[in-house]
């Protein structure tokens, strides 16, 4: 049984066609295979090898496959045959697979290929070589998109990296600034408690030590002098005690500058104006102060370290004016709603060019901003030479949507 089993398949209509397998396998794959003899001559090709560069097999056929397909390079210049990879393959006994060429169509346009060369060899001599190739135009597409997407990212990362170092660089130059002004105000507390309470302590203790001398003296004196001398020595006190107050005002100022009593014992919206009042005094400017807040429902205070972040970026908004400004009238306007703090300092100066305040040396308008950013708020600024400066500072509120 197992013998005639051969049998009936030969006598089956489906036999025949597997009779030539290999003619099956050039006529069925969807790469080019094509074959070349010594001389490069083509000896076969099947069809989607033929399809692919734009022929009919039969025309084919004898046809020199360097000469016809693989001439020119990428770039169109010359291809010689003694250096094609494909003839090496059968003249020096070089296999070969390359994928950076291109071969050419009939007519004339190219196409990215890889493919292989292989030697054919019968009876231990090279007859020719057996080439496979496949249009890899898809690939070479998703390749150039993927490098392109791979540049755009290298070189939004380079960007990311020079906004870092830059931010990194802004932020040690902001902490340089802010530690030299803590040096300036330390100066100049000492400067004060040296020049201003040293010269009151002086003087107190020159008093003290009259008044001490005189008291010594006080049992050998006459009662006329005795009287005499009580006036001078009450004179002397009244004269220690103006001493003493204004010790006592020079000690109250300098803790306020170090931080406002104000802000304590009143809260921040109190506190804002007052600075405002006492900087418009000392500027001479007219102050439009504008913070509609119901005496039945004031606004809810902050916490503190949010309530001074506040009041010293209001106090640098003031001093931007008083420093660079020129102007002549003020106008403040606060306003609490949606659990949203809008704070805004607006002049009639002489303005600046907006690069002005995104200058690397503009560390007042830095420090604001950082302020601002800690808490989840921004700066915005706006202005133009002659039309004054307008600062505006927006901040969320602990407690959400005030009601």
């Amino acid at each position: 049984m197992t013998l005639e089993a051969p049998a009936r398949l030969d006598r089956s209509p489906a036999v025949g066609s597997w009779r030539d397998p290999v003619a099956l396998l050039l006529a069925s794959t969807g790469e080019g295979i094509y074959g070349v003899d010594l001389d490069g001559a083509c000896v076969f090709i099947n069809p989607a090898g033929a399809r692919l560069i734009g022929y009919e097999p039969h025309e084919l056929i004898g046809r020199n496959m360097h000469g016809l397909t693989h001439h020119a390079r990428p770039d169109g210049s010359a291809y010689p045959e003694a250096e094609c990879p494909i003839f090496n393959a059968f003249r020096r006994g070089l296999p070969c697979r390359i994928d950076s060429e291109v071969f050419w169509r009939r007519d004339g346009s190219s196409f990215p290929v890889e493919y292989s060369s292989h030697p054919v060899i019968e009876d231990g001599q090279v007859r020719g070589a057996v080439v496979t190739f496949v249009d890899i135009t898809e690939r070479k597409r998703a390749a150039d998109a993927l490098q392109r997407a791979k540049d755009q990212l290298e070189e939004r990362v380079r960007e990311r990296t020079l906004a870092l170092e830059t931010a990194l660089r802004s932020v040690r130059e902001l902490a340089a600034w802010s530690e030299t002004v803590r040096e300036e105000e330390r100066t100049r507390i000492a400067r004060e408690v040296h020049d201003e309470l040293g010269s009151l302590l002086v003087a107190l203790k020159m008093d003290v030590n009259w008044m001490d001398k005189r008291l010594s003296e006080q049992t050998r004196r006459s009662p006329e002098d005795a009287e005499d001398m009580r006036g001078r020595m009450r004179c002397k006190c009244q004269n220690m005690s103006r001493l003493i107050e204004s010790a006592v005002d020079n000690v109250g100022r300098i803790i306020t500058d170090l931080r406002p009593s104000i802000l304590d014992h009143q809260g921040l919206w109190a506190a804002l104006e007052w600075q405002a009042q006492e900087f418009v005094q000392s500027a001479e400017l007219a102050l439009d102060w504008c913070m509609d807040m119901d005496p039945d429902h004031p606004w809810p205070e902050p916490p503190e370290p949010m309530a001074m972040a506040v009041f010293r970026i209001f106090q640098e908004m003031l001093s931007n004016v008083g420093r660079h400004a020129q102007a002549r009238h003020l106008k403040v306007a606060i306003a609490v709603a949606a659990g949203e703090l809008s704070l805004t300092v607006q002049d009639d100066g002489i303005g600046a060019p907006a690069q002005a305040f995104e200058a690397g040396d503009a560390y007042g308008v830095m420090g604001m901003r950082e302020r601002a950013r800690h808490f989840g708020g921004r700066i915005d600024i706006a202005s133009a030479p002659g039309q004054g400066t307008r600062m505006h500072l927006q901040l969320g509120l602990p407690g959400g949507e005030q009601k």
